[in-house]
């Protein structure tokens, strides 16, 4: 797996750019492949793995490369359709129309329709806004053993703000539960 690719761009396409590093040519599918320049670039990279394909997608900052993470994880939607969405749209307006709800932004990307614009709200709201009180480093374990459990993601982010991080994770999972039961 790559993180990210140095090299200088030596050529640009309609639907990739060629990146080369050290003699080798890399050819990394990307959103929008005019927006870059021929020089030295770091791009962030996502490998594709199929049986019948190796396929690079290349992304200017890793929160782009993050959010392409989350949303090809939304069944019915691809490597193919996600990228699209960041040619036109900025990861702060998409995680703000996933979070507002806003069927009608998601769905003037290529190929997005109602049902999967509703199933990316549906998987990822609540899942893409970092603050103090949402889900974080300090919360991982909290939030695997309640899913283990059986409980949903989104009644587990609705208390997270409730529980007290500094406890030990048994505590944290007893206070959790009493929430949850209530």
């Amino acid at each position: 797996m790559y993180e990210y690719i140095k090299g200088k761009i030596a050529d640009i396409e309609a639907n990739y750019i060629v990146i080369d590093n050290n003699g080798i040519g890399y050819i990394v599918y990307v959103a929008s492949p005019y927006s870059y320049k021929i020089e030295d670039t770091k791009i962030y990279i996502y490998q594709y793995v199929k049986e019948d394909e190796l396929s690079l997608y290349g992304f200017k900052s890793k929160e782009e490369k993050d959010l392409f993470l989350k949303l090809i994880g939304v069944k019915g939607l691809g490597c193919k359709m996600a990228l699209p969405m960041f040619a036109t749209g900025s990861t702060s307006s998409i995680i703000d129309a996933i979070e507002k709800e806003d069927v009608a932004y998601l769905k003037k990307f290529p190929k997005i329709g109602d049902k999967v614009a509703r199933q990316i709200i549906l998987d990822l709201k609540g899942k893409l806004v970092s603050n103090s009180n949402s889900v974080g480093v300090d919360n991982t374990e909290l939030i695997e053993a309640l899913k283990a459990l059986g409980y949903k993601t989104n009644d587990i982010n609705k208390i997270l703000p409730k529980i007290d991080n500094s406890r030990s994770l048994e505590t944290q999972i007893k206070e959790a539960l009493k929430l949850l039961l209530k």
